[in-house]
């Protein structure tokens, strides 16, 4: 089963290299790429590490199901205004 996460989209609006990420979690930073690739599947440490480190919940980073966009939700969100 698949783990699906926001981790890239919150280390970008952050403006945090991997390498930043990594050495914040104490992992490699290729851990960090695997894991926003979904080629590698955190443990229930290293997933609540990387949530208190942006300051969020486990659930807002990761998924059993696919995200959806931001462009899907933007529009969601601009439909429901009218």
């Amino acid at each position: 089963m698949a783990i699906h996460n926001r981790i890239a989209l919150f280390r970008t609006e952050r403006g945090i290299s991997r390498k930043e990420l990594a050495e914040a979690i104490g992992v490699n930073n290729q851990t960090v790429g695997y894991l926003e690739r979904g080629d590698y599947q955190p443990s229930l440490e290293l997933a609540l590490k990387i949530a208190r480190y942006f300051g969020v919940t486990v659930e807002l980073l990761f998924s059993l199901e696919p995200f959806e966009s931001i462009a899907s939700a933007l529009k969601r969100a601009d439909e429901s205004k009218n």
